[in-house]
């Protein structure tokens, strides 16, 4: 079946194109969501006459993707994960991991554009990543792996036993 598209269909195309999809996804899926119309003369026209105006939106999300692409370029970033003394990551930075370090940093990103060398990093060290704007864009990430310090364990049994006799003094002087 041939169908105009209402608005951008993740997976189908942007709004304006036009596309054969089976007829069952269409009469199932696309048209109850008003996400297309059949495709028609009536349609054809419609949609030609407003062609200007989805040109205009396609470009602005074009330049926003140029802008976004030049920030995330321009930052580092930072992952500071629980480590081994061998370097090796005691869980693994997933694109999650990378979606919510952007997150904090202002960047919303979809975890689904983000894509990593392997499925995930799992050693200490300086990674690149790349992400997927629109169209044809792509910007590419520096992503910084580092161990979490550890908070003075070898101070901590030292203050333990203090506490434990200074609990063991006041039950002393009750007894006196």
């Amino acid at each position: 079946m041939k169908v105009i598209l209402n608005v951008d269909v993740k997976h189908l195309g942007e709004e304006g194109d036009v596309k054969n999809v089976a007829t069952g996804y269409a009469r199932n899926y696309l048209l109850p969501r008003n996400l297309v119309v059949p495709f028609n003369e009536t349609t054809a026209a419609m949609f030609e006459a407003r062609k200007a105006e989805i040109e205009a939106r396609k470009e602005i999300k074009r330049q926003n993707a140029r802008t976004l692409k030049e920030k995330l370029e321009g930052a580092s970033f930072e992952v500071v994960m629980p480590a081994g003394a061998n370097g090796k990551l005691y869980g693994a930075v997933t694109t999650a991991v990378i979606a919510d370090v952007l997150a904090k940093q202002g960047f919303e990103i979809e975890r689904k554009r983000i894509e990593l060398p392997g499925l995930a990093i799992k050693t200490v060290g300086n990674y690149r990543a790349t992400i997927k704007l629109y169209e044809a864009q792509v910007a590419e990430i520096s992503i910084s792996v580092k161990p979490q310090e550890e908070k003075g364990s070898s101070e901590q049994p030292k203050e333990e036993p203090k506490k434990a006799e200074e609990k063991e003094a006041p039950a002393e002087e009750k007894a006196e």
